[in-house]
C-alpha cells in the first residue's frame, strides 16, 4: 500500500479522555445534563476515573473524565477494524521513527481493547484500539423500537468528532494523512497558501478530527453527534435551563454544513452538538476555503467568527 494512500482500517473515533478538576461535578453534568451513561470507574496512576458512553453506542465507553488539578485533552482513540491493523500501524509509524507503545487488553482500564499509543508532532497523545468490550445499545437486538423510553437530558446518540490545536497544521495533517491514513475533505488556507485549519475522515462523514492553528497540545472542543436539526434546538434549550454557559447559539458551519451549538463543561472543556453534514466517497475531492471567506466558513450565517472562538481552549 502506497505511503499516502487512504483505507478504512480506521473505523471512527472510539473515545477522548478528559481531565476536570472536580471528577463529580463533572459526572453530573455528562450524566444529568448530557445524559451519557456511567459504565465504569477506576483508579489509574493515583487518579479517579469515571467511564461514559452515549445511548447509541455498543461499545462499554466513549468519554472518559479523569481528576486532575487542570482541564484539557489526556488522549484521543481511534478504533480499528481489525486486531491486525494494530501490526499494521505500528510497522508504519516505527518506520517513520515515531516510538510506540502497545498495551494489552483491559491493561489501561476497563472496556479497554487492545491498543498502541504515540504522540502525534503537535504533542497530542493518539491512541488506536481493537476489541472494546461490547455491553449494547441499551435496545434489544430483535425488533428494537427507535430509542430507549427513559433517557436523561439532551442524551446525544453517540460522540462524533474532535477539534484539536496545533502550531503546525500541515505536519499534523501530514501526519494523519500519511501515517494513519485519513482523507483531507475541507481546507482553510491563508493567503500565501499554508494550512490554516483541516478536517480529516475515516467513517465517510466531513470529519472525524479536525485541527486549526493553536497552542500545541490543546482542544478546541469534542462534538456528539444529534439525529437533526430539532435535536440541536431543543438541546439548547435544555443548556439555557441548566445554566449551562453556551458559547455559540444553535448555527450552522460553511466547512462540513453541519448544524451546531458550543458549551462549555464545568471544567471549561468545550463540547458541540452537531449534525448534517455529507457523504464522503474514497474518491472525494477537498474542499478549500480561502482566508477572506473564513468567518463564513466557520459559521456560515453570521460570516465572522468571535475571538473567543480562536483563543478559548483547554
Amino acid at each position: 500500500m502506497p505511503a499516502n494512500s487512504t483505507s478504512d482500517r480506521i473505523l471512527r473515533l472510539q473515545h477522548v479522555e478528559i481531565r476536570v478538576p472536580d471528577l463529580e461535578l463533572a459526572t453530573a453534568y455528562y450524566t444529568e445534563v448530557l445524559g451519557l451513561v456511567e459504565t465504569a470507574r477506576d483508579e489509574r496512576d493515583g487518579a479517579e476515573r469515571v467511564f461514559l458512553k452515549c445511548w447509541d453506542e455498543r461499545e462499554h465507553h466513549s468519554v472518559i473524565l479523569r481528576s486532575a488539578p487542570t482541564h484539557g485533552l489526556d488522549h484521543m482513540s481511534f478504533k480499528l477494524h481489525a486486531a491486525e491493523d494494530l501490526d499494521h500501524f505500528t510497522t508504519k509509524l516505527e518506520a517513520a521513527g515515531v516510538p510506540v507503545k502497545r498495551f494489552a487488553a483491559r491493561e489501561l482500564g476497563p472496556g479497554w481493547g487492545e491498543a498502541i499509543r504515540f504522540e502525534a508532532p503537535s504533542g497530542h497523545l493518539v491512541e488506536l484500539v481493537h476489541g472494546m468490550e461490547r455491553i449494547g445499545n441499551m435496545l434489544p437486538m430483535q425488533n428494537p423500537p427507535p430509542r430507549p423510553q427513559d433517557l436523561v437530558g439532551i442524551a446525544p446518540p453517540r460522540l462524533d468528532h474532535v477539534f484539536v490545536m496545533a502550531e503546525d497544521v500541515e505536519a499534523f495533517t501530514a501526519f494523519f494523512c500519511d501515517l494513519l491514513e485519513f482523507r483531507l475533505t475541507e481546507q482553510i488556507l491563508a493567503n500565501d497558501g499554508h494550512q490554516l485549519a483541516t478536517f480529516l475522515e475515516h467513517s465517510h462523514t466531513p470529519h472525524d478530527i479536525a485541527v486549526i492553528t493553536g497552542p500545541n497540545g490543546a482542544l478546541h472542543h469534542f462534538a456528539f453527534w444529534m439525529d437533526d436539526w430539532n435535536g440541536i434546538r431543543d438541546a439548547a434549550d435544555t443548556l439555557a435551563y441548566h445554566g449551562v454557559p453556551i458559547d455559540v447559539a444553535p448555527t450552522r458551519h460553511g466547512v462540513t454544513r453541519g448544524y451546531t451549538t458550543y458549551f462549555f463543561d464545568p471544567a471549561g472543556n468545550r463540547n458541540e452538538l452537531f449534525t448534517g453534514g455529507y457523504w464522503v466517497d474514497p474518491d472525494f475531492e477537498p474542499i478549500t476555503w480561502t482566508e477572506e471567506e473564513m468567518g463564513r466558513a466557520i459559521f456560515y450565517y453570521h460570516r465572522q467568527v468571535n475571538e473567543r472562538f480562536f483563543t478559548v481552549h483547554s
